[in-house]
């Protein structure tokens, strides 16, 4: 074969090459959209594009997180929820509204009433449930009825949780990094 055929011959490949793996591209990120931030294409808007890099900046601060700093973060991201459902109840933005309300409402039920250890817990335990049920309850009569009042009501309730949680000190256990444990 001369050297002008091996190179169309190689032109030729590379190309079927570039095309057959853009397929693949393609299909796979079809296949992860749900599950990654940088597979989805790119909203616009200031708004949109700042959600992305918060979204991307809670997920470095979960991979590091020990359980006690995941709470935080979880009682951080219903009250953030909280807040963008009242502001859309007070535009009258009913999707927005709804996705905010049922983020908030899975951080409680699927989050932290989810995480608790009925047995080892004990009391506190049965009534921190109990709190998170009553407030997922809440939660869904506020979205129902545009009812800013009973926002308020939750965010009453789970205030004194946020501020317990945040005045805890962590030991030198739940410090963990990456899976490896650091001492302070």
């Amino acid at each position: 074969m001369g050297a002008c055929s091996m190179a169309a011959a190689f032109k030729l490949s590379r190309r079927k090459s570039i095309t057959h793996s853009t397929l693949i591209t393609s299909q796979s990120l079809k296949m992860y959209a749900p599950a990654s931030p940088f597979s989805r294409p790119l909203p616009t808007g200031d708004r949109t594009q700042s959600n992305l890099y918060r979204q991307v900046g809670v997920e470095t601060s979960i991979s590091g997180a020990s359980p006690h700093q995941l709470v935080k973060l979880l009682l951080d991201g219903f009250f953030e929820a909280l807040t963008d459902g009242r502001g859309a109840m007070r535009k009258g933005d009913i999707e927005a509204k709804a996705q905010a309300l049922s983020r908030a409402l899975r951080i409680v039920d699927e989050g932290l009433k989810a995480s608790l250890d009925l047995q080892a817990g004990g009391e506190l335990a049965q009534n921190l449930h109990g709190l998170y049920t009553y407030v997922c309850l809440r939660l869904t009569q506020a979205n129902l009825r545009n009812d800013e009042a009973i926002l308020d009501e939750c965010q009453n309730l789970m205030q004194p949780i946020r501020d317990a949680w945040q005045n805890i000190k962590p030991t030198q256990t739940d410090v963990v990094r990456g899976g490896m444990e650091v001492h302070a």
